[in-house]
């Protein structure tokens, strides 16, 4: 995939930028922010444009709204926190489109910051209708995407909205599109994957897109019992998709033939179910796993191994914990691997909520050489496929 043109190629310079970020972050029940990674993600990009004398008109989602105006998924609060952030107003309108919100971006000034309200409210966002994004587009003279997060998502204000602006990507998704193309395009090797989560079917399609360019593929978390299945071991409970056995057995099939080496957990942490008592918590090799058991998360055999891998890597991609890991009892094979990564020289890339958290909550993040806002665009991008809010973009020149 070529570089899109970006913020070095805008002139931005007393004109209304339409910023789409992804501000869809959790709140606590007092509707303060949980947690602002995402937002300070995208700060770079804010402040390139107000040092560059921008009018800068940020849009987001917040939740799952469907449609409907719901008070607790109101952007004002995040309007609030961004100016915090920035040190300085934010200026927050109570739509996102209509007469009152175009006069309030037509006054906007060079270097001001403004927030849109909730894009979900309106139905026509989620379904890219071309009227809603002619509306956003007449906010602003310019379009600016730095929401990955939202990218796989054809909707008005992140693939629509651009077939009537000229539109750029900002640092964050720029930095996003170069981190994980690095990954398919020109990897510094050993090249290893580490697949962990619950289920094998959300994962299925980067197995197959990356398991011909990588050296070694480590698969844990709960979907590595459907793996285990696959080669005629007894998992007890653990949570086996039976529908894909077939395929994940074709997987490790293709994987003998080379060039990627898979690698399953040889010994596993176990309990009757996530919040089973300590004293019923044991480690154990794959090939003893009782009948009322289920894997929670791999064993300290499995992660040194594959702590060993990753010291001689030369990029590691993680998607997916290895075990329940909001369970402390579960916890240790993420908490060790990630601590293993973040002491490596390899090129790390991580990505997905579940894992983010808790990388985050680990203080590990800064360990690692990229951290993806994405969850379910990271998926697709891994698995090859075009994101729309990607593809609409323009191409930078010479398309490198």
């Amino acid at each position: 995939m070529g570089r899109k043109a970006g913020l070095d190629e805008i002139d931005a310079r007393g004109k209304r930028v339409f910023l789409r970020v992804d501000f869809n972050v959790p709140l606590r029940e007092d509707r303060r922010i949980r947690d602002d990674a995402r937002m300070r993600a995208a700060l770079p990009t804010i402040r390139e444009l107000v040092a560059d004398r921008a009018a800068v008109i940020v849009a987001t989602h917040l939740g799952r709204p469907k449609g409907q105006v719901l008070p607790a998924l109101s952007t004002r609060p995040l309007a609030e926190h961004l100016g915090l952030l920035l040190g300085a107003e934010v200026t927050w309108v109570p739509d996102c489109v209509g007469p009152e919100v175009e006069d309030a971006a037509t006054t906007l000034r060079p270097g001001q910051v403004m927030m849109l309200e909730n894009l979900r409210f309106h139905p026509e966002e989620e379904a890219n209708h071309p009227a809603f994004a002619r509306s956003l587009a007449r906010l602003a003279n310019l379009y600016v995407n730095d929401a990955f997060g939202t990218a796989h998502r054809a909707h008005a204000s992140t693939e629509g909205i651009a077939h009537y602006l000229p539109a750029y990507a900002g640092r964050l998704m720029a930095r996003e599109l170069a981190q994980l193309g690095g990954i398919l395009d020109n990897p510094t090797r050993p090249l290893v994957a580490i697949m962990g989560g619950s289920k094998l079917s959300t994962k299925l399609g980067v197995i197959n897109h990356l398991l011909p360019r990588l050296d070694d593929l480590c698969l844990g978390g709960a979907m590595a019992a459907t793996f285990l299945r696959a080669q005629g071991l007894s998992v007890g409970k653990s949570l086996v998709e039976d529908e894909f056995v077939a395929q994940a057995a074709e997987i490790l099939s293709r994987a003998s033939r080379g060039p990627a080496k898979v690698e399953l957990p040889s010994d596993v942490v176990v309990a009757p179910s996530p919040d089973a008592a300590a004293d019923q918590v044991r480690q154990c090799p794959v090939g003893d796993i009782g009948s009322q058991e289920m894997i929670l998360d791999v064993g300290p055999a499995t992660v040194n191994g594959w702590a060993r891998l990753v010291a001689t890597a030369g990029t590691v991609v993680w998607n997916g914990p290895l075990g329940v890991y909001e369970n402390p009892l579960f916890a240790g094979g993420t908490r060790e691997l990630a601590q293993a990564i973040a002491a490596s020289s390899a090129v790390s890339v991580t990505g997905g909520g579940d894992l983010q958290a808790a990388i985050d909550g680990m203080g590990l993040t800064s360990g690692f050489t990229h951290v993806s806002t994405g969850g379910g665009a990271t998926l697709e991008f891994l698995e090859g496929r075009e994101l729309p809010g990607v593809a609409v973009l323009m191409d930078a020149a010479g398309g490198e």
